[in-house]
């Protein structure tokens, strides 16, 4: 059974795991969840995630949402993706966690939120709120200054070295 992909192409987690999936070579279906539709609320989605949020997969009778847990999952089930997405090496597997995990509550959030805040809003029927854009943007921006300083300090390219 082919895998199925339920994304929402404005989200960036949703294109995270879409891309990954195609640069990977991993053979799936995307079904399309329009949020500003409220497809993510519908009793046929829910069966998929009961949280209602985009992205999510089954594989099989599998089902699994959170674009970090989607991404480890496809990097180990799927055969022929590359080692250095997802190494068997523990330290190497720690680092990457503890990127992916900085990344949703610094670089994420503060992107996310500085974007609805400012332009996407408007198109899902959200007012702008210029000071919690304001505030993002401090976040935005300090995430961006640690990328720089912390995560790519020394020899390493990547972010996990």
């Amino acid at each position: 059974m082919k895998l199925k992909v339920y994304a929402y192409r404005m989200s960036q987690p949703s294109r995270a795991i879409l891309i990954f999936c195609k640069v990977n070579g991993i053979d799936f279906d995307e079904i399309k969840i329009d949020l500003q539709k409220r497809q993510q609320l519908s009793p046929e989605f829910k069966e998929v995630n009961a949280m209602g949020k985009v992205p999510a997969i089954v594989d099989g009778k599998f089902k699994l949402f959170e674009s970090h847990a989607i991404l480890i999952y496809l990097a180990c089930a799927f055969p022929g993706v590359a080692d250095h997405w997802y190494p068997n090496d523990l330290f190497k597997r720690a680092k990457i966690h503890s990127v992916l995990d900085w990344h949703h509550s610094n670089l994420r959030f503060g992107a996310a939120k500085f974007v609805l805040n400012t332009k996407l809003g408007t198109a899902l029927g959200i007012p702008l709120n210029p000071q919690a854009a304001a505030e993002a943007e401090k976040l935005l921006s300090a995430s961006l200054e640690k990328i720089e300083s912390f995560w790519l300090k020394g020899n390493g390219r990547l972010l996990a070295g």
